[in-house]
């Protein structure tokens, strides 16, 4: 039971959470590289299967399950956590681990990390010896706070008090890595795991653990090779949880056709899709438009007495909405209330958000007020819905009122939220109320991220404050936010129509010290950027520069450089250009077929070349 509640615990998805300083129990512990991974692991593997020997440390209370629950049934909060814990440090002798343990389990359940691992360091100072069970846990809390070196560093706790970790342990560190997005070490872990064997060998939640790891990054590939792998296995057979995650992930990719091979593939070896599985599915369809296919999903889940939940009905209405069939999308909605199914939050917003996007705002409120009128339903991501569909519409009076509305119901903004209000100033052309905004949600301990700063700066740029714009850059990579290639493309785009092509050049040389390597935009503004400013050569040498570096032209990147070399009286270039483009199957676009007509009724360019240019239209 405990090794399902662990295993259940360390695959939640969760915020990461910031603590400082960390307990004493490794203060004196460096962040575990690769090599001390595999030294650890290489010495598990090694040691015989054997009993866990007696640790020398007092050992309270005897390990035993017949001890009362300990008032463990009205914890229902991190208080009533505490509370129980600490009459359990009081009474003498002290109860068994086991239901120090039980605590620690219900802590992680409420998501409560740094809690559990201060209360595990009082253990510690009354000698209290932890089971594997405990630094399972543990080693998970350390996970889901972002210091994978720590938790590896829980493992030399298994050397002091004689114990092994098991098949738990090492999965609840493979989830870890996952939840950090480093999919090579979880990978790596698995191996040694299956290199290994013994009692470490991996079971069907190691494997479904890693799965779902890998499809969450979208590499379907690597999870069904995992697949294929488990069915050749004699006692690690796939199950449905397997199979649902990769059909599941196939669906958001609208990978369709696989996704129902799987699910033949499933039942043809006796297991029945459930809810989850026929969900998936159905998604996916209505991704795609096919609306037929997802009622016949719905009645063939019907038909095998597999009801819809409310989140097979939430998913009919997201799709009908963003087709802009709102009608329909209301019809789901009634019909769930038929059936006593309620609507969530997420079912009334994604109503809401059809509604917003066909510009039928005072509906889209009723349903926000509909809502509010149930209580606490409304939160962050509701007010966002329609704070947006304000901006998008022009109502950005509305939109400010409804974003202070939040705090006088005592919600508090996040980063989401002021970067929707912040994209609606800067649309308006109000930056300084969006530099004003930018410092308040600083202020309010709402930290600004890569899109808050990509939004401002593109303001500051329309606004043709420029130098300002450049300090804010700087200002992020002094946060180590790392600016992407689509920062430097906003600035290089107005620093070019700006005429200031130098300092655009600057940007882009500065582009590879930084680890970012040009995409075709940022070499095309650049050429843009260059010819405007009568540098024709510069802009001929980037383009060859650009496929050197493995970047091929597109057709905006070839009309760009035609346009410059013409307006430069560059006509027999652009000629030379322009038979390289159509060969590559790209075409001019309605301004180079202006000044290519143009040039042709003047005799400034060779008549066959007009048939050449129709061929690729």
């Amino acid at each position: 039971m405990m090794r399902r509640t662990i295993a259940s615990c360390s695959t939640t998805n969760t915020v990461i959470v910031r603590v400082r300083g960390m307990p004493s129990l490794l203060h004196s512990t460096t962040t575990t590289t690769t090599t001390s991974l595999d030294v650890f692991l290489d010495h598990f593997h090694s040691q015989p299967t054997k009993p866990s020997t007696k640790s020398t440390t007092t050992q309270p209370g005897k390990l035993t399950l017949r001890d009362p629950p300990s008032k463990l049934n009205v914890v229902t909060d991190l208080k009533d956590a505490l509370k129980v814990f600490d009459e359990m440090l009081q009474r003498r002798p002290l109860p068994s681990v086991i239901r120090f343990t039980q605590i620690l389990g219900l802590l992680v359940k409420m998501k409560h990390y740094s809690d559990v691992i201060a209360l595990y360091d009082q253990m510690r100072v009354l000698r209290i010896a932890p089971t594997h069970y405990t630094l399972t846990i543990i080693i998970n809390c350390y996970c889901h706070l972002n210091h994978m070196g720590f938790s590896f560093s829980v493992l030399a706790q298994f050397f002091k008090f004689g114990l092994e970790p098991d098949v738990t342990t090492f999965t609840t560190l493979i989830n870890g890595f996952l939840l950090r997005d480093r999919v090579a070490e979880a990978t790596q872990i698995f191996r040694k795991m299956v290199d290994g064997g013994g009692t470490c060998k991996p079971d069907v939640f190691t494997f479904g653990t890693l799965i779902k790891g890998l499809c969450i990054k979208g590499n379907n590939t690597a999870a069904i090779q995992l697949l294929r792998r488990m069915e050749q296995s004699p006692d690690c057979k796939p199950n449905l949880v397997v199979y649902s995650t990769i059909i599941d992930s196939l669906c958001k990719d609208t990978l369709m056709a696989d996704a129902f091979n799987l699910l033949s593939e499933m039942r043809s070896k006796g297991i029945a899709p459930n809810v989850i599985t026929y969900t998936s599915l159905i998604h996916g369809v209505c991704r795609l438009g096919q609306w037929k296919e997802a009622k016949r999903l719905l009645n063939e889940m019907v038909g095998q007495n597999i009801f819809p939940n409310v989140h097979t009905f939430t998913v009919l209405v997201d799709g009908l909405c963003k087709e802009g069939m709102v009608v329909e999308a209301k019809g789901v909605i009634e019909m769930m209330m038929e059936r006593n199914i309620e609507p969530n939050t997420v079912t009334y917003s994604a109503l809401m958000d059809g509604y917003c996007l066909r510009g039928e705002m005072e509906k889209a409120r009723q349903v926000f007020d509909l809502m509010g009128a149930k209580g606490s339903m409304v939160n962050a991501y509701s007010y966002n819905i329609l704070i947006n569909g304000y901006c998008k519409h022009k109502k950005i009076k509305d939109a400010v009122t409804l974003f202070q509305e939040m705090s006088r119901k005592g919600l508090v903004p996040d980063t989401v939220n002021y970067n929707t209000l912040m994209d609606g100033f800067c649309k308006f052309g109000r930056i300084q109320d969006a530099q004003k905004l930018f410092i308040r949600m600083q202020a309010c301990g709402q930290l600004p991220d890569s899109l808050t700063y990509a939004i401002l700066l593109d303001g500051l740029c329309k606004k043709q404050q420029l130098s300002v714009a450049l300090e804010l850059l700087r200002e992020m990579e002094g946060k180590k936010l790392h600016p992407d290639i689509v920062i430097y493309n906003i600035l290089m785009d107005y620093f070019c129509k700006a005429g200031k092509v130098e300092a655009a050049r600057d940007l882009f040389c500065g582009l590879s010290s930084k680890g970012l390597h040009p995409d075709v935009k940022t070499y095309t503004l650049l050429i843009s950027g260059f010819c405007k400013g009568g540098l024709v050569s510069e802009a001929e040498t980037l383009l060859r520069e650009m496929e050197e570096e493995g970047c091929s032209p597109n057709a905006v990147t070839y009309n760009t450089i035609i346009r410059g070399l013409i307006n430069n009286n560059e006509t027999s270039k652009a000629m030379g250009l322009i038979h390289q483009m159509v060969q590559r199957g790209f075409s001019a676009d309605a301004s180079t077929m202006e000044m290519i007509i143009d040039l042709l009724s003047r005799d400034k360019v060779d008549p066959a070349l007009l048939p050449l240019i129709k061929r690729s239209l």
